[in-house]
């Protein structure tokens, strides 16, 4: 069991990674010079959180 909740701790942290470093990706964005591109590609960022997210909360279920 062990490794089982170093598995679960170890993809929290990853995620929690991955969340960190989009809100960094925000804070740096300068309003004036983001595209819709930009734009495209944090909502593709969020979109792959949120599914991991849904994932791993139904791997725990």
């Amino acid at each position: 069991m062990p490794d089982l909740e170093q598995g679960k701790q170890l993809k929290l942290e990853v995620l929690h990674e991955r969340m960190e470093n989009l809100v960094e990706l925000l804070d740096s964005l300068d309003p004036e010079k983001t595209g819709v591109e930009d734009i495209d590609r944090l909502i593709e960022m969020l979109d792959d959180l949120e599914n991991q997210c849904k994932q791993y909360r139904q791997q725990a279920d």
